[in-house]
């Protein structure tokens, strides 16, 4: 009996520990083709990664499109990735920005809250675009 309540145990925790690992792998891709969209200076698409919630109390004004159009990404550093309990993930990263205009570079911190949407089974940004204008 004790031999059958292991087995199911550990049937259990293995697919707990998948779900989890399918969670983590899609984080990992998702995050990736984040820094990807921001690198290439695509803001309009990476908006596409913020929680739909915040996209619809917080909408991008045609100003934030142009400061966005007037700058250019030159690094993308990820300096931490802390997870926040289980589907919450806290991430700092240190992006390098080009004025066109000006050609001055200047880098600006962007604390980024990624949540999972069991829903939607689906990453989403919180934290919004990073704010360019600090």
């Amino acid at each position: 009996m004790r031999l059958a309540i292991a087995f199911v145990l550990a049937v259990v925790l293995t697919l707990a520990g998948c779900a989890t690992r399918r969670e983590q792998d899609q984080l990992q891709k998702v995050l990736d083709s984040y820094a990807a969209t921001l690198r290439w200076g695509d803001f309009e698409a990476a908006y596409a990664f913020v929680d739909p919630k915040q996209r619809k109390a917080h909408p991008l004004t045609d100003l934030d499109r142009a400061r966005y159009r007037q700058v250019r990404v030159s690094d993308y550093d990820v300096q931490s990735t802390v997870p926040q309990g289980e589907h919450e993930v806290r991430q700092v990263v240190r992006i390098s920005l080009i004025n066109h205009n000006t050609q001055s570079e200047r880098s600006i911190i962007d604390a980024q809250v990624w949540r999972y949407d069991e829903q939607a089974g689906q990453w989403w940004l919180e934290s919004g675009l990073p704010d360019i204008t600090r």
